[in-house]
């Protein structure tokens, strides 16, 4: 299949993959839909870390995302995982949560090609951008309040990130 024919892909990726990664996959998989990119985007989550491969969407961001009234579009079938350095072949757009996960990414990156597919989550924040505030803070150390601004930021980056996938798909 060539590159023209397959759907455009992207990975989040956090420390576990069990809070901000996959709360950024069913926030940014429901905007595509919504937006009637869907069809033409696959998106899924992964972490740095091997600590929590296995396990499921930490409870407090599934609580989050039901607060917010959103539909469970996988939440109980996914399971944490470890993004690998030959994810780059199949995937277009790389978002890390924060800068060390964006220096990871970097480091396994094999070639120029590969590095530049890897972002912030908040790059796609105009406000965030300009408070020079890139970074997402783990929920996981915190309670509730820690989930809501963890969402509120991935919120806040997700209609630039629906535009930059709908220019990649239109270019």
């Amino acid at each position: 299949m060539s590159a023209a024919d397959r759907p455009y892909r992207v990975t989040v990726v956090c420390h576990g993959n069990i809070c901000r990664s996959p709360m950024a996959q069913f926030l940014l998989r429901e905007a595509l839909d919504e937006a009637g990119l869907g069809e033409r985007v696959v998106v899924d989550s992964a972490g740095t870390s091997a600590e929590e491969l296995g396990n499921t969407v930490h409870p407090r961001t599934v609580g989050v995302l039901r607060r917010h009234g959103h539909p469970d579009l996988g939440w109980g079938e996914h399971r944490a995982r470890q993004f690998r350095p030959d994810w780059f072949d199949d995937t277009d757009l790389v978002l890390a949560a924060d800068h060390p996960h964006a220096d990871r990414l970097s480091r396994l990156a094999r070639d120029e090609d590969d590095a530049a597919k890897v972002h912030l989550v908040r790059s796609f924040d105009p406000e965030a951008v300009a408070a020079g505030e890139l970074g997402m803070d783990d929920p996981w150390y915190g309670g509730d309040a820690e989930y809501e601004q963890t969402y509120d930021e991935i919120r806040a980056a997700v209609p630039g990130i629906v535009e930059h996938v709908r220019a990649a798909l239109d270019g």
